[in-house]
């Protein structure tokens, strides 16, 4: 096999493989938000809130662009999970216009209740790979991820 149909075989491969693990991922998040009675979308809302909060909130927009979904989406579903009190909603004390947006004891103690599952999942998942691995993964993984992005963006505008 020439070398650039390796390389095409090694891209298809990996595409195929990350295909694969968007899948299983997405049924996996529905798992858990099915534990909770809640949607696969507002299970990632709550995940994305606990990874942001610093102690003081989060705005809905560092969680729409965190999880790269339009804004209105967020505010939508983060007034569901606020009637479900999993969710806190407060004027943003720097500007008035913002809402200031943390998960309630109500869903830190249901994640909380998900924690061993978690933990087992992630050694089914990752228990192979060692730290140093892991971190390698990561870092190419967000490198591929910036120039998805750059790609998508120049196809969009007609570079490609």
């Amino acid at each position: 096999m020439a070398q650039k149909e390796r390389a095409n075989r090694a891209l298809t491969d990996f595409i195929w493989n990350i295909v694969e693990i968007h899948s299983q991922l997405e049924a996996i998040h529905k798992s858990w938000a099915e534990m909770l009675g809640i949607t696969e979308p507002q299970w990632l809302i709550l995940m994305a809130i606990d990874e942001l909060d610093q102690g003081r909130g989060v705005s809905g927009i560092a969680v729409a662009n965190k999880l790269r979904i339009h804004p209105a989406f967020v505010t939508n579903q983060t007034k569901k999970l606020e009637n479900m009190e999993f969710l806190a909603r407060e004027t943003s004390p720097d500007d008035g216009r913002f809402l200031q947006i943390s998960l309630t004891q109500k869903a830190r103690a249901e994640i909380t209740k998900l924690s061993n599952k978690r933990e087992a999942l992630h050694s089914t998942m990752f228990g192979e790979l060692d730290d140093a691995s892991l971190d390698y993964v990561n870092k190419r993984l967000t490198l591929i991820a910036r120039n998805s992005r750059l790609a998508s963006q120049k196809l969009d505008i007609g570079l490609l």
